[in-house]
């Protein structure tokens, strides 16, 4: 018959003082024949506890509280390969969950339990949070972790579904509110009226009077607005959304022309001498 080879794994359940678990297996390692009987003791030195347990296939001992010793027996050896499990329960309990809440790469905040429980818990974490505008689109998500071991020895946090934040705003121009333009012979400007809101904002134009006509017979739905050379005046845009409205104000004037007079100076009754040039603006 070929020997059976008896190895003990530890677990601890709840807060630790130090990062060692405070659990002892005697004897540590056990060698049998198959079918023989085998026995060994878990025995915690920790004042903390409030019940221990083996869990195995075969011969596993549910939760006993009140003891410091626990015995893990089987009669009779059944399989090649058997993984049993000593562990404990803390007086800490509850206390080793904590939920942490992130906003992308930053944490919003940290939870900790406070209730203490021998067995496994059920618990809620609600974040509370003031949405802003630059919040729109952002990812929030959340993660649990039991605080049992070390980092690199506990087992890994378990992450929730991440959800995408959809905020509501008013528009908000992306420039100046209100805006002066020149306008000159044969050149064109543009009078932009981008906002910025969600839901994406719609565009309203009040023109000068008498451009009205031609402007009701174009599609003006467009933040920015390119108009004639010949209609200087004041150019109102509305942008709006289901959260709110905002009104830009353009005041397009014609900018001074310049003309050239020629002038020819002549002493009295004399020859012409010479000539001057004058700029007149009109």
């Amino acid at each position: 018959m070929w020997p059976f080879i008896f190895s003990c794994l530890i677990a601890c359940i709840g807060k630790l003082v130090s990062t060692s678990c405070p659990l002892d297996i005697t004897p540590p390692r056990v060698v049998v024949r198959f079918g023989d009987s085998l026995s060994a003791n878990c025995t915690s030195s920790s004042d903390q506890i409030e019940g221990m347990g083996w869990e195995s296939l075969y011969g596993g001992v549910d939760l006993t509280e009140g003891v410091s010793s626990l015995l893990f027996k089987i009669d009779s050896v059944p399989a090649w390969e058997i993984v049993p499990m000593c562990y404990m329960n803390s007086r800490d309990g509850a206390r080793s969950l904590s939920v942490v809440w992130h906003k992308g790469n930053k944490i919003l905040s940290s939870q900790t339990f406070d209730e203490s429980s021998p067995s496994p818990v059920s618990k809620s974490s609600v974040l509370t949070l003031t949405a802003h505008r630059d919040d729109d689109g952002a990812e929030i998500w959340c993660e649990a972790k039991l605080n049992l071991w070390t980092e690199e020895q506990g087992p890994p946090p378990v992450r929730s579904e991440a959800h995408n934040v959809n905020v509501l705003y008013p528009p908000t121009f992306t420039n100046d509110p209100n805006e002066n333009l020149e306008m000159t012979v044969r050149s064109k400007i543009s009078l932009n009226c981008t906002a910025r809101g969600n839901p994406m904002p719609s565009y309203h134009w009040q023109f000068p009077n008498f451009t009205q006509v031609w402007y009701r017979s174009h599609d003006v739905n467009h933040p920015i607005l390119t108009p004639l050379s010949k209609f200087p005046g004041v150019y109102i845009c509305t942008a709006s959304n289901s959260q709110g409205i905002v009104t830009k104000y353009f005041i397009v004037t014609e900018a001074p022309r310049f003309t050239t007079m020629r002038l020819t100076a002549r002493p009295p009754g004399g020859p012409e001498t010479a000539e001057s040039v004058k700029q007149q603006s009109f």
